[in-house]
């Protein structure tokens, strides 16, 4: 009882700092960067978007999510796109109300994949095979993002660009370790050698090597075979959110450059790692302000305005219409119910033979 009263708690704080994140951005703005920037201009950026400019940001949202639907139906093999679109959506509502909800995400997860028919193993194997693309592409965006800013020449001086390089390279050498490891034995003996060393130098009483090797069995065979339709559904869905955020860019006069709006992409996505805030709402928005204003040059009131509107299609829709996919799902759940119930035992009976 007293877990659960400390994570209402936790919550209703960690919502509250969202709201108020947000409310009190443009004093954040200013303090941070010295810049003033008020509600009013704010909302007059606001006042200057179209309909087809938000059209066209509601069009890339909905094909962002139905990209990721690909990525949970080649993770759980048998699900469908309306499925996965679904999951994703619910799932996410409850982890965008709560700074801690990916655990029950899960948990409302695997109540409608067991709904739906799918045991508890395949599900845990969806979970670590999304969950390892996800984290895997987490890595490489900031690695996109300094690249692409090194290629524009967006960097001060020599020594800089060398760091960068040798910063990005690194994180795509890491990952690419990590996903070969994922596929191929040998490799995944190197690198479980290489994590047992690592530990022993640090002391930590951890079988890193034990841990990974029953990651790759659980995962093996998804990984194996739909690996390309894995990767695509995440190419294709950063794609669109980025996609997003430049049409963001350019209805409020944002636009910064091509290099550099990857390179805020890249900021936000990692920000939503930030678990103080649920989805790092609030902390998402004013890091991009910063660097959009810091970095680039954008004013103010454009680069404040890009952020709330980026914030509200990758964060705040997803709320409500995680609740109508949740509704509807309990709403056919229920009906379904009721008519199995309703069934003559004798039909019963031979619809199981």
């Amino acid at each position: 009882m007293k877990n659960k009263w400390l994570q209402i708690a936790l919550s209703v704080l960690s919502l509250g700092l969202a709201v108020l994140l947000v409310v009190y951005l443009p004093q954040i703005v200013r303090a941070l960067t010295g810049k003033p920037v008020s509600w009013h201009e704010i909302g007059a950026v606001f006042g200057r978007l179209d309909a087809g400019e938000i059209a066209l940001m509601a069009a890339l949202w909905l094909l962002s999510l139905l990209a990721y639907s690909f990525v949970l139906t080649n993770s759980l093999p048998g699900l469908n796109n309306l499925q996965g679109l679904t999951l994703n959506a619910a799932g996410s509502a409850v982890s965008n109300l709560l700074p801690f909800g990916g655990a029950l995400g899960v948990a409302l997860s695997f109540a409608m994949t067991k709904g739906w028919g799918f045991g508890s193993r395949p599900f845990v194997v969806m979970t670590l095979v999304s969950g390892i693309w996800n984290t895997l592409f987490r890595f490489v965006l900031p690695a996109v993002g300094i690249i692409a800013l090194l290629l524009a020449g967006e960097v001060p001086d020599s020594t800089v660009a060398n760091a960068g390089w040798t910063g990005a390279i690194s994180i795509l050498v890491l990952c690419a370790v990590v996903a070969v490891a994922l596929y191929w034995e040998r490799a995944a003996v190197v690198l479980g050698r290489v994590l047992d060393a690592v530990t022993r130098l640090l002391r930590l009483r951890v079988h890193a090597s034990e841990a990974f090797h029953r990651l790759r069995a659980d995962t093996a065979d998804v990984v194996h075979t739909r690996w390309p339709g894995l990767s695509l559904g995440m190419l294709f869905f950063l794609g669109f959110q980025w996609a997003i955020m430049a049409v963001c860019m350019h209805a409020t006069g944002a636009w910064p450059g091509l290099a550099q709006s990857i390179a805020v992409f890249a900021l936000s996505r990692v920000l939503t790692s930030a678990l103080i805030t649920p989805s790092g709402a609030g902390i998402m928005e004013g890091g991009v302000v910063l660097l959009l204003t810091t970095a680039f040059g954008v004013p103010a009131a454009p680069a404040t305005a890009t952020a709330l509107i980026f914030g509200f299609w990758t964060y705040t829709i997803e709320i409500p219409f995680g609740g109508l996919a949740l509704g509807a799902w309990a709403l056919l759940r229920r009906r379904n119910g009721r008519n199995a119930g309703a069934e003559p035992p004798s039909a019963i009976s031979k619809a199981a033979q």
